[in-house]
């Protein structure tokens, strides 16, 4: 996780569900507990695109890991039978 960065009270997704926050100069104030925000402690501090992490993390710096080992040719096709009025509609006694 090189490139997560903590969630910060001056991004444009955070907000207080408190509606405690505050702007004092450069600083961003809890008026619910009179100290500085800290949102990776707090309970009442949300993201709006709901990417805010238990750990205090922007999940929107997190990268997805992919997997290389699996390959089109390696996931396998069943067939699935078919009987009666289906079997007619589709003109075929199986499908994939």
């Amino acid at each position: 996780m090189s490139g997560a960065q903590e969630c910060y009270s001056r991004c444009r997704e955070f907000k207080c569900t408190n509606r405690a926050l505050t702007f004092r100069g450069k600083t961003s104030w809890c008026n619910w507990t009179n100290e500085p925000c800290e949102p990776k402690g707090c309970t009442y501090a949300v993201c709006v695109k709901r990417q805010l992490l238990e750990s205090g993390v922007c999940g929107l710096t997190i990268k997805r890991k992919t997997r290389d080992d699996i390959e089109p040719e390696d996931m396998k096709v069943t067939e699935i039978p078919l009987r009666g009025k289906l079997a007619k509609k589709v003109g075929d006694r199986s499908i994939f």
